[in-house]
């Protein structure tokens, strides 16, 4: 009798997948990634198609004038928006010095300093809120609270308003972005001695810089097309000013009065205000993007 022993027949891999399991991964992954590019999409094609329509109305009413005169007199033709452009400038960066930093505040101490506590939850709460209240109520809050008491229309009492509208959302990007830093970095500031507010400041807020950022333009690109907080507050003017306690010209507001009216070249005007207005929000948002990737914003070289 043979004393070798018995081989084992290789009876296969079990960790290898079999051929129909390979075919059924293969098509859900092309199932997947054709839902995905359809979804992207989806997403893309209302943004094409207004700035295809912005420009097929819009762009044979670009001109010189345009953007150096202001708005002629009723039934003359020509005239422009450059009043309009410079005034939503003004107003924007007024309601951008206002609400980004206490947006920015108010999310930090969220993150860093309020979990748990009354006064953070009742501050994210408001937030919350604000987030939700429409816009037009927005300006006739403002009209009453500081309007009235002037006695008068101003782009102050526009940026107030808008600069409101703005803090929410910045506050909430802001405490989402602080989340995100791992806690090893904050651990290792405050073992070298760093107090905690200085680790939030220069550690916690440096690092999340990119997303807050995003989270700023966001905002900014959603009150820059607001027309009714602008009605109860800045009210429109049809000629120069850069007084910020005068009523103010603003592009939404030219755009709101050119569309209503019965004048066919207003029309045009108001198409080309509004593919003005859209450009200048995306290449507004695009260049801080582009110094935010660079590290200008960052604080780095």
């Amino acid at each position: 009798m043979s004393t070798q022993p018995i081989q084992a027949q290789p009876l296969g891999d079990p960790r290898k997948p079999s051929r129909a399991n390979i075919l059924r991964r293969y098509t859900a992954d092309r199932i997947v990634s054709g839902l995905a590019v359809l979804a992207t999409v989806i997403v893309l094609a209302p943004l094409a198609a207004i700035l295809f329509y912005l420009v097929y109305k819009g762009a044979s009413s670009l001109n010189l004038a345009f953007f150096t005169h202001v708005p002629a007199p009723v039934g003359e033709e020509g005239g422009g928006m450059a009043n309009a452009i410079v005034g939503s400038s003004l107003v924007l960066l007024l309601a951008s010095l206002m609400g980004i930093p206490v947006g920015i505040a108010a999310g930090v101490y969220l993150s860093e300093f309020g979990r748990g506590k009354f006064l953070g939850n009742a501050v994210r709460f408001t937030a919350d809120v604000l987030n939700g209240v429409p816009s037009i109520v927005m300006g006739i809050t403002i009209y009453s609270l500081v309007v009235k008491p002037q006695r008068h229309y101003s782009a102050l009492a526009g940026g107030i308003a808008l600069a409101i509208m703005m803090i929410p959302t910045v506050t909430r990007t802001t405490e989402e972005m602080l989340a995100t830093v791992p806690l090893a970095i904050r651990e290792a500031a405050l073992g070298l001695g760093v107090p905690k507010w200085r680790t939030a400041v220069s550690v916690s807020l440096r690092t999340a810089s990119p997303g807050i950022i995003t989270g700023c333009m966001l905002a900014f690109a959603r009150v820059a097309g607001e027309t009714a907080p602008l009605l109860f507050t800045a009210f429109g003017n049809q000629f120069w000013s850069f007084n910020l306690n005068e009523p103010i010209a603003a592009l939404p507001l030219q755009i709101f009065v050119y569309a209503i009216s019965p004048y066919d070249e207003w029309h045009r005007l108001a198409w080309a205000g509004a593919l003005v207005l859209i450009v200048l929000i995306m290449v507004s948002v695009t260049l801080v993007r582009v110094f935010a990737n660079r590290g200008v914003l960052k604080g780095g070289s």
